[in-house]
């Protein structure tokens, strides 16, 4: 053996030799690439303390039965946050803009051993990475994927996020990580991460999170200014909501509003049938979806992913302005079913959970296979262009009119028929393409900003080794 040589044109991170003698506890090999071995020897030079000495508690969370919804979950209104996976992210700061909610009996009931409070750290162990600190005056509740560690107090839990948020962090817990399609930490293997705790990072982080804060906030300002251009250019009149007193909570509907439509009082609320006559009294006629579109499928089921294949999009990686791209699901190489073939003619939309995310096809996920969450609509380009209904469907109006025709459970969802039935504005080809055009432009200007707040990430990554390992 110890002549034995590899070439080297290998890569030694994919390819090396190990002696038994070099074995720890473990047998994959994963844990051994050299890389991993000399970042864990540089750090333990600083003679860390390990996770495990700054844990006061810690517990892991459940994920009640989506398909008993109305058992646990509820809305925003009324229930308690139960964050996922998404919710986490690398500045340490929760994210709560595809968040749902479970209600008080299950928080207080089922998920009572998860529950979360401030201050506590909330680490991903799940896939590896992504790691949040919960702000003042919070609760909330976790799934499967998450573990809440309460610490001393709130500095000791943002330093430690925000050295695990690193680069160097984040290569520690995953040389930990069980194999399989999706990476995992036990609880050994979490507790045994060492720890630099250097306020010098979490200042570092601060600083980013500040100026991430400032960019989304003029990117939200630029992308709602969509809304605003859009209903002026077809000449709707958003209404003024209602004041909520019990007056406005009582309504009527004729026999022909009820039997030409839906026979249930959600879908009748004063809300909505003032949202729909300012959309009849707009500058362009007015067209049922069904009327423009070609094809309209949900995709299928698949519950087995792999590292590397087909790109198979589901729900999450929908976006409110944009594709998210943060947490990639792959499955086995395939034919993509013909009845769900992507083209740029088409765009998505989730029918369940997360209702109403609109996404027009782009070429990176053409080749994609939908899962059953996502409708595939197909366009009739001689009469509407995807991207002018993209906007559309993603304006006041238009998530007014999804939601409205939504089932009204706990966890909203609509089916092919009430999709289609969906009203649209169409106004001439030229002018779809104007609107479509200024839009764009300002979803640029707020990518620009974005791009920002990412290219800080990565600076601060760099400034933070350079700290870490003098590098």
């Amino acid at each position: 053996m110890n002549g034995f040589a590899i070439s080297s044109h290998f890569n030694k991170n994919k390819v090396f030799i190990l002696h038994k003698c070099d074995l720890d506890k473990r047998l994959g090999p994963f844990c051994y690439v050299p890389e991993l071995v000399e970042l864990e020897r540089k750090v333990l030079a600083r003679k860390p303390k390990k996770l495990h000495d700054y844990v006061v508690s810690l517990s892991s969370g459940a994920t009640p039965k989506t398909t008993e919804s109305e058992k646990y979950y509820t809305d925003a209104e009324n229930g308690i946050p139960f964050l996922r996976v998404q919710n986490l992210s690398p500045t340490g700061v929760l994210e709560f803009g595809d968040c749902k909610f479970i209600n008080k009996e299950t928080h207080n009931g089922m998920l009572k051993r998860s529950q979360i409070f401030e201050n506590d750290l909330l680490i991903k162990i799940t896939g590896v990475g992504r790691m949040a600190v919960a702000p003042e005056g919070f609760e909330g509740n976790i799934n499967q994927h998450i573990v809440v560690i309460r610490t001393k107090d709130k500095t000791t839990s943002e330093t430690i996020a925000a050295f695990l948020n690193s680069n160097i962090g984040e290569k520690l817990a995953t040389r930990r990580s069980t194999g399989g399609t999706r990476p995992a930490l036990d609880y050994p293997a979490l507790l045994s991460i060492p720890i630099i705790h250097d306020p010098k990072i979490l200042a570092i982080t601060q600083k980013v999170v500040e100026q991430k804060k400032q960019n989304e906030a003029q990117a939200e300002k630029l992308l709602a200014d969509i809304d605003d251009y859009l209903l002026k250019e077809l000449g709707i009149t958003f209404p003024t909501p209602l004041e909520n007193i019990l007056k406005n909570r009582i309504y009527t509907a004729t026999l022909k509003e009820i039997t030409e439509n839906r026979f249930d009082p959600f879908y009748h609320q004063l809300k909505f049938k003032r949202i729909t006559e300012a959309l009849e009294k707009g500058k362009f006629k007015i067209e049922p979806l069904r009327h423009l579109i070609t094809d309209l499928k949900n995709g299928v089921e698949i519950r087995k992913y792999v590292d590397e294949g087909k790109r198979y999009l589901r729900v999450t990686d929908l976006g409110k302005f944009e594709l998210n791209n943060n947490s990639k699901r792959f499955v086995e190489e395939q034919e993509v079913p013909k009845r769900i073939r992507l083209n740029k003619n088409c765009i998505l939309i989730s029918r369940s959970g997360s209702l109403g995310l609109v996404n027009i096809v782009e070429d990176e996920i053409i080749d994609s296979i939908l899962s059953s969450h996502i409708f595939k609509v197909e366009f009739i380009i001689k009469n509407i262009l995807p991207i002018y209904l993209q906007s559309y469907l993603r304006s006041t109006v238009g998530q007014s009119q999804i939601f409205r025709n939504n089932n009204g459970g706990v966890i909203p969802e609509i089916n092919q028929d009430a999709l289609k039935s969906i009203p649209v504005p169409v106004p001439p080809l030229p002018k779809q393409k104007e609107i479509a055009e200024h839009i764009t432009d300002i979803r640029k200007q707020a990518q620009q900003l974005k791009d920002k707040t990412k290219s800080a990430l990565e600076q601060a990554s760099k400034e933070i080794e350079e700290i870490l390992l003098g590098s």
